[in-house]
């Protein structure tokens, strides 16, 4: 499913325009996204959480020249889902 067929999804469910689905869905993924710059964990009862993980500074490998690089640290955003949303896909 891409973001066009979420936004058809939610205005059918919804029983709202396309339009406004689209608002809505931009405003949900604005807020998670400017909670995880904060640092804070978004969490949906029962669909899961999303939080920001960090991962450490590494060495790595070119695999076309194959030399040494330095790849940085860097914070990662992460979703864990929760009991619902894996109960309801198994």
């Amino acid at each position: 499913m891409n973001k066009s067929e979420l936004i058809d999804a939610i205005a059918k469910h919804a029983d709202i325009s396309k339009a406004a689905a689209g608002r809505a869905l931009d405003a949900a993924v604005n807020s998670i996204t400017g909670s995880l710059k904060k640092g804070d964990i978004v969490t949906l009862v029962g669909f899961g959480s999303f939080y920001i993980s960090k991962r450490t500074a590494r060495q790595g490998r070119n695999p076309r020249t194959g030399e040494a690089i330095k790849i940085r640290a860097a914070k990662v955003p992460k979703f864990r889902a929760g009991k619902a949303l894996k109960d309801a896909v198994n």
